[in-house]
């Protein structure tokens, strides 16, 4: 199938970086979310990103024009119906993602493909709740969307041939690398990213070493980019928490529980970067770390 419009629910950190990619790759984009504040916030940070592009060569000024030209905002849900092709860039939990669908099935094409950028919740499932199970996908793009080259795609255990197709066509048009993942707890790169993040909080939380410590040993150890606490204060803290949650009831294997360290954060609503304060406080010039 032809995919020429896309609708993406949710204006965050994922939902805008996706809109960034799409348009730049000549899609139209319908961007929604219950915020306005989200949609100017989104559009603001896309033309922003756009410029860092074009400064280092990446694209040209009349592709970003273009780009932008191609990205239009709505308030209203039900507006993304007349979309070929929804991605849900919502919150991380199942209960949203499932009201949306719900919301939005009476509204779509009878070709609507439905895709969810969930990291760790059961495609199968949210895919039943919905009237085409058989068009339904997991579509999960790494963070910051406009750099990250991987896009996981998660078939429903009803997810027909066709429907795989028409997204492993999207992600070739913008020039990024599909890996074909079963439908498991947290996939493939969750499922061992965050099991090595929630080990490095069990350290910290058992005395092991330091936050700084921690950071500096696998980035000059391991040679990762950054450190798994660092990490995770990008990703968010709360986020984290969902997918050990999401693996640990998936599995029942008690290698999964979630660091009680990493509940504590989440409980004081230290969630790392976008609440100024996690495993490091961003309130000053340079991050500090908390513990």
């Amino acid at each position: 199938m032809d995919i020429a419009k896309v609708g993406i629910v949710g204006a965050g950190q994922m939902g805008n970086g996706i809109a960034h990619v799409m348009a730049l790759a000549g899609y139209n984009v319908l961007l929604n979310d219950v915020s306005d504040d989200a949609l100017k916030a989104a559009v603001s940070l896309i033309d922003k990103n756009l410029d860092r592009q074009v400064s280092r060569d990446k694209i040209s000024a009349d592709e970003k024009h273009a780009a932008l030209s191609r990205i239009r905002t709505t308030g209203t849900l039900t507006e993304l119906g007349n979309s070929d092709l929804v991605i849900e860039a919502a919150t991380e939990r199942e209960t949203i993602k499932q009201a949306i669908f719900e919301d939005l099935l009476p509204h779509l094409q009878p070709h609507t493909i439905l895709t969810s950028n969930t990291s760790s919740i059961s495609i199968t499932r949210l895919a039943s709740r919905t009237d085409r199970p058989e068009k339904f996908m997991g579509f999960h793009f790494m963070n910051p969307v406009p750099v990250m080259q991987l896009v996981e795609l998660i078939r429903g255990i009803a997810t027909n041939e066709e429907t795989y197709k028409s997204c492993k066509s999207v992600v070739d048009r913008l020039g990024k690398t599909a890996a074909s993942a079963e439908d498991f707890p947290a996939f493939i790169v969750n499922r061992i990213l965050m099991p090595m993040i929630n080990e490095a909080v069990y350290t910290l939380y058992e005395g092991v070493g330091s936050v700084r410590s921690i950071d500096s040993s696998m980035k000059l150890g391991a040679n990762h980019p950054m450190g798994p606490l660092e990490l995770a204060d990008f990703i968010g803290l709360d986020t984290c928490l969902a997918i050990m949650n999401v693996l640990h009831d998936g599995l029942a294997d008690t290698k999964y529980r979630p660091c009680p360290l990493l509940t504590k954060y989440v409980e004081a609503g230290w969630l790392g970067r976008k609440s100024q304060r996690g495993f490091y406080d961003y309130r000053g010039e340079i991050p500090v770390p908390t513990r």
